[in-house]
């Protein structure tokens, strides 16, 4: 409106100067030739039209209005006005100008098109509907306009108004697809869902070997929970076509709820064995079982059951292997997910995602070895590939090869496009990486950057707590942090255990006592070799000397071989 205005006022303003100047031409004899304005009116114009065709659609309308200023009564520009202010999206302007056109020369069906088309685009339907009302009544052999009319009444929630507009259509062209299918929509919001399947009723008499029209008619019956229609369409398209999967699908999901097994299995069956049924389609039907399977394990069994029989119908397609492998991945049985991962990748090893869950498997796994070489491998296929290097990095880590560790982590970051979880798993993994060589400060930081991506991950607080107690460095710092993880975790013993010892590197032995003795409260913190040890110098620096060497000893005999532990034992004291 804004633009509309300005363009106008400022039409006004350049008018009255030009009658001004014209009173003084007149009376001077000079001033402006007529002709020369309408050569520089032609000039605006067609420069307007060249930046149209360019897509310079600014410029153009620029013009344009440059071009009002000396004609402001020619309705081919408002007309093109409109059309460049709907192609930028500016809907409100566009109505203005196409009422302009309209006013203008109100017998240029293509201007009235613009209107329908600006109140549209405005939501204003109604108005819409009944411009193109207009245009079918005195262009009757134009059915377009009786279509869009139509259309614009559906828009504007006038079901009614809009399904005799195209019956009124119809009568005049037969029955058309896509009009048939308006009227099925219209029918199906007023509830009249016999009517609308009589409607497609009507493609199929015309069409009797289309199967799409059956399918349609089946969802319509389906969709209103009219399964016995739905199910007799569906047996119709099985006579015309036997091997049919949508329909030997549909028909065994029938089955499912009425808890005919057999049936079920027996349409599934027909319809996966159906190689023309393609394998995305069938691993899209299999996909929601993988979800299914952490509410109900029974599920694993009969997803098994349908990747086999993908794997009979396509025996060499990666994906069937892939989808067998996430199965028994999802369920924990990993030596079986490894095993379709690998003939999966034997037929395509292009697809990263195999890579990784087979990465993933071995990390599972407990085999740094086997990570190790299998994510060489993967970074040497797909080297912008931020997981292999993860994993790389986890099996150095776990294989205490600290520096390739390191080298493999950070180049992991290099990449920078890995998920926040696995940013924080690399910070946290190359502190750990970096205490182990000794590189405190790069450790320290490694830290501060998990904690910024996962500020509340207890795990991270209570191993970047422990480092620092260890070193005797930022203990307030350190028992913030673990103290934080407890409030995270209040159930953990090893996080008893860092906050008792992060007290006990503070010196305050009765406290230190107090949570280590919460941790000793759990069978595993029972057998765990450093926490006996600490509560061993915990008791030490009590004066319960006795005690003290009792619980090293029991670290000892568990397996704590600490440097000072055997020292500890026969000169009964406290060594740090």
């Amino acid at each position: 409106m804004r633009i509309y205005f300005t363009v106008i006022g400022l039409a006004g303003v350049l008018l009255m100067g030009a009658c001004r100047s014209q009173q003084t031409v007149s009376r001077r004899n000079a001033g402006y030739n007529a002709a020369v304005v309408q050569q520089r009116a032609d000039s605006l114009f067609f420069a307007a039209q060249r930046s149209k065709m360019m897509g310079d659609y600014r410029t153009a309308i620029t013009q344009y209005a440059d071009y009002l200023r000396f004609n402001r009564n020619n309705p081919t520009v408002h007309y093109e006005l409109a059309r460049l202010f709907m192609e930028t999206q500016r809907p409100g302007n566009a109505l203005v100008f196409a009422r302009r056109a309209v006013n203008l020369d109100p017998n240029n069906h293509w201007f009235r098109v613009t209107l329908a088309d600006a109140y549209a685009m405005n939501q204003q339907f109604d108005s819409a509907a009944i411009v193109f009302g207009t245009l079918s009544q005195n262009f009757p052999d134009n059915e377009d306009y009786l279509y869009n009319e139509g259309v614009m009444q559906s828009k504007a929630n006038k079901p009614a108004a809009a399904l005799a507009t195209f019956n009124q259509l119809e009568q005049k062209v037969g029955v058309v697809e896509e009009l048939i299918y308006q009227k099925q929509k219209l029918l199906l919001k007023m509830s009249k869902i016999d009517e609308a399947a009589a409607e497609i009723k009507k493609l199929i008499a015309q069409e009797p070997q289309e199967i799409r029209y059956y399918y349609l008619l089946a969802e319509i019956y389906d969709a209103n929970d009219h399964l016995s229609d739905a199910t007799t369409v569906y047996h119709t398209i099985l006579a015309k076509d036997p091997g049919n999967p949508r329909a030997l699908i549909a028909l065994a999901s029938y089955a499912q709820k009425n808890n005919d097994t057999v049936t079920y299995w027996d349409n599934l069956s027909k319809a996966f064995a159906n190689s023309d049924y393609s394998i995305d389609e069938k691993v899209a039907y299999v996909y929601p079982y993988l979800q299914m399977l952490s509410l109900d394990s029974a599920k694993l069994d009969e997803g098994l059951k349908l990747t086999s029989l993908i794997i009979k119908a396509h025996p060499a397609d990666a994906k069937a292997y892939a989808l067998r492998g996430d199965m028994f991945s999802q369920a924990d049985v990993i030596d079986s997910a490894e095993a379709n991962y690998k003939k999966a990748l034997s037929l395509d090893d292009t697809r990263f995602s195999v890579w990784y869950q087979l990465m993933w498997i071995y990390s599972r796994k407990d085999d740094p070895t086997a990570l190790l070489k299998l994510s060489n491998e993967v970074t040497g296929k797909f080297p912008k590939e931020f997981m292999g290097y993860y994993f790389k990095g986890v099996a150095s880590f776990l294989l205490q090869q600290y520096p390739d560790a390191i080298n493999s982590l950070n180049t992991a970051l290099e990449i920078g496009s890995g998920e926040k979880k696995f940013l924080g798993d690399i910070y946290s993994l190359l502190g750990d990486a970096y205490h182990a060589i000794g590189q405190h400060r790069q450790s320290d930081s490694s830290y501060d950057h998990a904690l910024l991506l996962r500020p509340k991950d207890a795990m991270i607080l209570n191993n970047y707590s422990y480092y620092l107690s260890l070193r005797g460095e930022n203990l307030e710092k350190a028992a913030a942090m673990s103290k934080l993880s407890l409030d995270l975790e209040p159930d953990s013993p090893t996080y008893m255990d860092t906050y008792a010892w992060i007290l006990f590197r503070q010196e305050r032995y009765g406290d230190a006592r107090e949570w280590i003795e919460k941790a000793l409260q759990y069978p595993d913190a029972q057998k765990n070799p450093n926490v006996l040890e600490h509560y061993g110098d915990i008791l030490f620096n009590l004066k319960e000397v006795t005690k003290a060497v009792e619980y090293w000893q029991m670290a000892k005999d568990k397996g704590a071989s600490s440097v000072g532990l055997a020292r500890k034992i026969a000169e009964k004291r406290y060594i740090q």
